[in-house]
């Protein structure tokens, strides 16, 4: 799913193609894709492109009169800029957003239609829409600690609720937690001063870090190729690899679709993690250290 610094590239990258123009035309293939009925889609039509605002992990679109395009790309959508009047070709299109110089094409991969757009007036509805997890980049350490104590959760759950910090998800909560030399199962109402302070400035450098990565490369080109898995990343995606920082190689804990990348060595104290489907069938055999892990490996 993409997360703040993939929509802040997208941001970047629309900015200079819409902001200023006149929409002239919205073309919808999917049936699912549109989740409001009011106001209604055509009344978009015609309309200046005023603002782009990211809400949560959300695009905002904000045409003249208040009315605002809510895309959530979810999981698998993904922003294209095309020719003026692209065919939407293929199951993958779901919609179009025809400007007289290029258009805005939203597709979809695979089989589940979960990217959704809303049609809003208004400030208020617009704000209703945002599940009012805090601004990492304004925030202060105590207003992020603040934010994350109000229970006491996994660092990895608390990092991932979007109403907790915005626009925060599995890939960059884990590089997160891999800069801060920190275990994604710690327990917020357990942190140290230190290990508060760590995690504060970690999330905050880790997000511009990688921000302005994206946007530089959103200049040259647009981001056509939005992925939660990337070279540069020290630790999501990284399984089995090894640890930039020690040269451990990366662990993971698999959960439904999701799996959480980390580094014994560098955020565990060298406790391997259980990976809840391999800890039930090991059960009592289920290495605890890095050293018990590489003794099962041998066996």
């Amino acid at each position: 799913m993409p997360e703040l610094p993939d929509i802040s590239a997208y941001l970047h990258a629309l900015k200079p193609r819409i902001v200023g123009r006149r929409l002239e035309r919205v073309r919808i293939a999917g049936i699912s894709l549109l989740r409001t009925a009011e106001p209604k889609l055509e009344t978009a039509e015609g309309r200046e492109v005023r603002a782009l605002r990211r809400v949560g992990k959300r695009i905002a679109i904000g045409l003249e009169g208040e009315l605002w395009l809510v895309l959530h790309l979810m999981i698998a959508g993904r922003l294209h800029w095309r020719p003026a009047g692209a065919k939407l070709a293929g199951r993958q299109s779901l919609a179009a957003f025809d400007f007289s110089d290029g258009s805005l094409v939203l597709t979809e991969a695979g089989s589940r239609r979960r990217a959704s757009l809303h049609v809003v007036e208004g400030e208020a509805a617009l704000e209703a829409m945002d599940p009012g997890g805090i601004d990492v980049f304004t925030s202060s350490e105590a207003e992020f600690r603040q934010a994350l104590i109000a229970e006491n959760r996994t660092l990895k759950r608390a990092l991932t609720d979007p109403r907790v910090l915005s626009g925060i998800g599995n890939a960059y909560s884990d590089e997160i937690l891999h800069a801060a030399r920190l275990s994604p199962l710690a327990q917020t109402h357990k942190l140290s001063e230190e290990e508060w302070t760590r995690l504060y400035a970690a999330t905050q450098e880790t997000l511009r870090a990688w921000v302005e990565r994206l946007e530089r490369e959103a200049d040259a080109a647009f981001p056509e190729k939005v992925t939660a898995f990337r070279k540069e990343m020290a630790a999501h995606g990284k399984f089995g690899e090894p640890c930039p920082h020690c040269g451990e190689k990366i662990q993971r804990i698999r959960y439904a679709d999701n799996e959480t990348n980390y580094c014994a060595r560098c955020q565990t104290g060298g406790r391997v993690l259980a990976d809840r489907s391999l800890s039930r069938l090991l059960g009592a055999d289920w290495p605890r250290t890095l050293e018990e892990l590489e003794a099962l490996k041998r066996r």
